[in-house]
């Protein structure tokens, strides 16, 4: 769990209340001007209302530029980032003609397949061709063409499992799952920090739901103990079932579930299918779990294999259960046939089953970028979350103020970071997530973290001592030159 400096802390509590404060005067003089003015909607009831709509209103216009920023090209290593204005004080935000080439450090591409590859982008081209953009169909109507037969025998092969099932969204995998598999009379144990599909998909099931510190598996064991023992509220009958939810990598924290220490456990790998491992196999190979003890493994095709959808695996009952009763297969247009495409083509490309080499060397290369990137911050005295190995790094904020700070100064140095920050995290913890990709070369790298330092010493968010050895980046530098 994350320890926040007094002082730190403090000022953040203190930037806050002052936003709130000078948020809530405006109100009441608006309020008041309203009241001289007549309006057409008396009667109505207001659409928006509540602190929600104080949030969106007061706080988070005042930086949505730092925000959904469009891009007009493939989110590779660089992208290009199209420029925006404002003439109302950010209220609304105008696309201009203006394009600015910025080092993406925010896309999910781990493994660069998002870009054009000589081996898949023909042949999902070639798909486009054969099939069409999309079967226009759910998969038990007329929705399932040969390519999804062979994804799903793929997906499975890939993971060790009996069966697969996909899906053409992936935060409906959880979420229209998990009310299949869980209900009335069963329990669902949940990571506090888990995706929020996870977090809807089980409110939807009917389930209990119980919650364990995050990657805390005596808690986890603690809480199992407990719910046994005193069975369901009211009646205290034996529950009918229990299942643990965790993921293979969180995706605001960038940290590897302790998934050895946990059973009969339902994985979401959607950060962490093709990402880590010794061949992509995910955290069941990096940490050497046998993916027969995991009963039930989701992942999605949006980050490590550059395409849509998600993927259930597991047993072929299990496999079978779910397609004769699960929404997103039954009622859902099945997933599109180049996109489908894609994803057998970047399999095959980690498998080595395109007669070269390119799939182990994307693995060694998102491995080697990921560990570089995280030691150097932490040297320079950033506060970074996550596990080795992990291409997922948040760098910790905190402060209000230095979310945009952070965001646009790094943007005027042609380089692209999300910052995250209140409901996607807690209000004291915003932080920038950064995401490296096999596809950053040593020299973007280098230029990303020279780029963070200077923000970092501008913001201000270097809260440790930095390391002594200070001539590392110019020696990298020295010899790229």
């Amino acid at each position: 769990m994350i320890t926040i400096p007094y002082i730190t802390a403090l000022t953040t509590y203190f930037s806050y209340g002052l936003l709130f404060a000078f948020g809530q005067l405006r109100d009441f003089f608006r309020k008041i001007f309203d009241w001289w003015s007549k309006s057409s909607l008396q009667g109505y009831a207001p659409i928006c209302l509540g602190l929600e709509d104080f949030y969106v209103r007061r706080l988070y216009l005042r930086i949505q530029d730092c925000f959904n920023r469009p891009i007009s090209s493939s989110p590779d290593a660089w992208f290009d980032l199209v420029e925006r204005i404002s003439n109302d004080n950010n209220k609304t935000l105008k696309r201009t003609t203006k394009v600015k080439r910025c080092l993406n450090l925010g896309s999910y591409n781990y493994l660069g397949f998002a870009a054009a590859d000589e081996y898949c982008t023909p042949r999902a081209i070639e798909t486009l061709k054969n099939f069409a953009p999309s079967s226009c169909s759910t998969r038990v109507d007329g929705g399932t063409t040969t390519l999804h037969v062979e994804l799903e025998k793929c997906v499975a092969n890939f993971l060790g499992k009996e069966a697969a099932i996909v899906f053409g969204m992936g935060y409906a995998t959880n979420s229209a799952i998990l009310p299949v598999l869980m209900g009335k009379g069963r329990l669902i144990i949940s990571d506090s920090l888990n995706h929020n599909s996870i977090v809807n998909g089980a409110r939807g099931s009917g389930a209990t739901i119980r919650v364990f510190q995050h990657n805390t598996p005596s808690h986890l064991e603690k809480v199992l103990r407990e719910q046994i023992a005193e069975g369901q509220p009211r009646t205290h009958r034996p529950w009918k079932k229990i299942m643990v939810v965790v993921e293979g990598i969180y995706s605001m924290e960038g940290e590897l579930c302790q998934l050895p220490e946990i059973a009969y456990v339902y994985l979401d790998e959607a950060h962490s299918i093709g990402a880590v491992g010794k061949t992509g196999r995910g955290v069941c190979e990096l940490l050497g779990v046998d993916t027969a003890d995991v009963d039930i493994m989701m992942g999605t095709f949006t980050k490590s294999f550059g395409s849509c959808g998600g993927y259930i695996a597991g047993s072929k009952e299990l496999i079978q259960y779910l397609k004769y009763t699960c929404p997103a297969h039954l009622y859902a247009t099945s997933i599109s046939p180049p996109a489908a495409e894609q994803i057998i083509s970047s399999i095959k490309v980690v498998n080595g089953e395109d007669g070269s080499s390119r799939g182990a060397q994307k693995l060694a290369k998102i491995r080697e970028n990921s560990n570089f990137f995280r030691s150097e911050l932490q040297k320079m005295g950033f506060e970074v979350l996550g596990d080795n190995d992990s291409p997922v790094m948040p760098i910790m904020l905190y402060n209000p103020a230095k979310i945009p700070a952070f965001s646009r100064e790094c943007l005027k140095r042609n380089v692209a970071v999300v910052t995250v920050a209140f409901p996607a995290t807690p209000l004291l913890l915003a932080r920038a997530r950064i995401c490296i990709s096999a596809a950053h070369s040593r020299e973007d790298l280098v230029k990303a973290l020279e780029v963070i330092s200077e923000v970092g010493d501008m913001v201000g968010i270097k809260y440790f001592p930095a390391e002594p050895e200070k001539q590392q980046l110019e020696g990298d530098r020295v010899k790229l030159e």
